[in-house]
């Protein structure tokens, strides 16, 4: 079985294939980042007129990548939410039609569940069941996996995400959008001890995150050593970041250790944008090793938003035999634990 990915829930196109005995046969990312830049965030309206432009020519290059035609396809993936609405249009549409076109069955997949699943495109992959760290700009959630579609959500963030916190921490300290892994770069000049940043939400039971106040605590660090200094040295600005990192990684840290207590397992998986952070998946590494078990990720090019992960969470959906209504809408919110399971 090979399917063809779309995924267009923000501001990066991705358009992967996928085939079921020899993996990845081509894909491919255009990043909007350039397109945004100039507004210091993701612009929904422009993300969606550019995924307008990109999507086609990019399904044309990966066919052509792969060496294939429409017929040797059997499905086409689309992610159909969580995301930007009109972002979301473009896919389902563009997908939609080229399955009515090519007489094959479009198969609408929520985001977080391909995110969830993109450690599955490894050699090295987890069993079911273990937990999960979804955690990226607009998601940060933990949730029990007991096989696809058995989903229980453990806790979420109450506020921002951990990657908004990283992007807006970013912004505060003056650097380019999208700020979050420059953040991250510049964290590795920064001193330890230097600044001490609360962990949000670890002082009290339960598995939900909150990291608007970090970032407000970040602010006003940030406005306290500019009355200081007049101008904060590059040192400042690297001892902030790199507090700043530390306690957003060790607040994801003890919540996953929680999480993975609680339910009495040893798989973690992280994904989504900011699980290629190396500082993150260092600390998750150490705690699932003390408790005698592992972590699994994708590799950095699919944690971000990529066509790949969804053509492969399409094709777990239609072997199930799931509903390829050519009517299904795209749904902007979505929650994850109300998918069907297989």
């Amino acid at each position: 079985m090979r399917i063809l990915g779309i995924e267009t829930s923000c501001d990066e196109t991705g358009i992967a294939i996928y085939d079921e005995s020899q993996g990845i046969m081509a894909h491919r990312i255009y990043s909007q980042i350039a397109v945004h830049a100039d507004y210091g965030g993701v612009v929904p309206e422009l993300a969606s007129r550019d995924h307008v432009r990109k999507t086609l020519p990019l399904i044309k290059e990966v066919l052509n990548d792969a060496n294939m035609t429409p017929k040797d396809l059997d499905g086409v993936a689309y992610t159909a939410g969580p995301g930007l609405v009109g972002a979301l249009l473009v896919g389902c549409s563009i997908g939609r039609s080229l399955a009515y076109g090519w007489n094959i069955p479009a198969v609408p997949v929520h985001h977080m569940e391909g995110h969830l699943l993109a450690p599955m495109l490894e050699d090295d992959v987890p069993e079911f069941p273990f937990v999960a760290l979804l955690v990226s700009g607009g998601h940060t959630m933990l949730v029990r996996v007991d096989g696809i579609g058995h989903y229980q959500l453990l806790g979420e963030s109450v506020d921002d995400a951990a990657g908004e916190a990283f992007d807006k921490t970013a912004k505060l300290l003056g650097l380019d959008y999208p700020g979050g892994p420059v953040l991250a770069k510049m964290a590795e000049q920064g001193q330890k001890g230097k600044y001490k940043f609360p962990r949000p939400m670890t002082d009290r039971p339960g598995l939900d995150f909150s990291f608007s106040g970090l970032k407000t605590f970040a602010a006003n660090c940030i406005r306290k050593e500019t009355e200081l200094q007049g101008v904060m040295s590059e040192q400042t600005h690297a001892d902030i970041a790199y507090a700043f990192q530390e306690a957003v990684v060790d607040t994801l840290a003890i919540k996953c250790r929680r999480a993975l207590q609680q339910c009495e397992l040893k798989r973690l998986v992280i994904a989504g944008g900011v699980s290629a952070n190396s500082e993150l998946r260092a600390k998750l590494a150490q705690i699932t090793e003390k408790l005698g078990g592992k972590v699994y990720y994708p590799r950095p090019e699919f944690c971000t938003d990529n066509g790949a992960m969804i053509a492969y969470a399409g094709m777990q959906r239609l072997k199930a035999n799931v509903d390829t209504d050519l009517t299904f809408k795209a749904t902007p919110r979505w929650p994850l634990d109300t998918l069907a399971a297989l």
